[in-house]
């Protein structure tokens, strides 16, 4: 029998914004949950980025229409300490995932980073060369061209930060860790140094899904109107949720972390153009964060 809807394979999830994205995505196609520690429970599949044979067998059982790439290590530090996990799961699993997409004509979706640019310019667009100063931008940035170059149809979607609560439990939102370290009477030190244009991540969710649905190819950046640093973003969420006072400022980067561009800031007229759609400021976009919350 046809399906009646087409078949989403999302991989990673279980992740943060897959969480947004499974609720967004079932009431036009029929979701599978790709994750390296699936259980084989309907609706779900064994996707092991490290194991070329388990993203042949995903596809193989799931044959999607769309398959949406969100799984990585995103931990800058961490991809920094084990550079080689790092490649194997980034790079080398999206590889995997893309050479699967081109051999069953899936369309794609993959989730890249502002880490990419090195933030020495204030203001990076879709046609800027890529200049990465970490082992996590170095791995997304191949990453990118290795997706496209396997599938040039696919869509790559860049975000600076995605803020929220988690979707579902387990997920590691931003927002759960701050509340949960205020609520406790423990201070946040941020760096003042960083800019970064915040996306709310049912808000990124949605103009991803509309991407989709628009059949858009290439780069896109997706982020708020005006940039902030991680600083001031601190003061204004601590502030929303009723604990000002516990943000301190970090003036100097920390020895032995892993280096960050300074600005990495997401120009969006692409995608404002593409779709078209009101790009918030970024206090909409921290409202949003706080929508339907009791």
């Amino acid at each position: 029998m046809p399906k009646e809807k087409p078949r989403m394979l999302i991989v990673g999830s279980r992740g943060f914004l897959g969480g947004y994205f499974v609720k967004l995505a079932e009431a036009e196609f029929e979701v599978v949950e790709g994750n390296r520690t699936a259980t084989g429970h309907q609706g779900e599949v064994k996707t092991n980025l490290l194991e070329e044979s388990s993203v042949r067998s995903a596809f193989q059982a799931v044959c999607p229409d769309v398959v949406l790439l969100l799984a990585a290590i995103s931990d800058i530090d961490r991809c920094e300490a084990f550079p080689e996990e790092a490649r194997a799961v980034n790079l080398r699993g999206a590889e995997c995932v893309a050479e699967a997409c081109a051999r069953c004509n899936a369309r794609l979706l993959f989730t890249s980073t502002g880490a990419v640019f090195d933030g020495r310019k204030h203001g990076y667009s879709e046609d800027d060369a890529v200049s990465p100063v970490s082992v996590y931008g170095e791995t997304k940035a191949q990453a990118e061209r290795s997706v496209l170059a396997a599938v040039p149809s696919a869509i790559v979607v860049r975000i600076a930060l995605a803020i929220g609560f988690a979707a579902r439990p387990g997920a590691n939102a931003v927002l759960d860790r701050l509340r949960q370290r205020l609520a406790s009477g423990q201070n946040v030190v941020l760096p003042v140094f960083e800019q970064r244009n915040p996306i709310d991540a049912a808000t990124a969710s949605q103009w991803m899904l509309d991407l989709l649905e628009k059949r858009a190819q290439g780069l896109f950046h997706i982020g708020c109107q005006d940039p902030i640093s991680r600083y001031d973003l601190g003061l204004k969420l601590a502030s929303r949720m009723g604990h000002s006072g516990q943000v301190e400022a970090q003036r100097q980067p920390v020895p032995g972390r892993a280096p960050r561009g300074p600005d990495h800031y997401l120009l969006t007229e692409k995608l404002r153009t593409t779709l078209p759609v009101s790009i918030p400021t970024c206090d909409e976009v921290i409202e949003r964060c706080f929508d339907g919350l009791t």
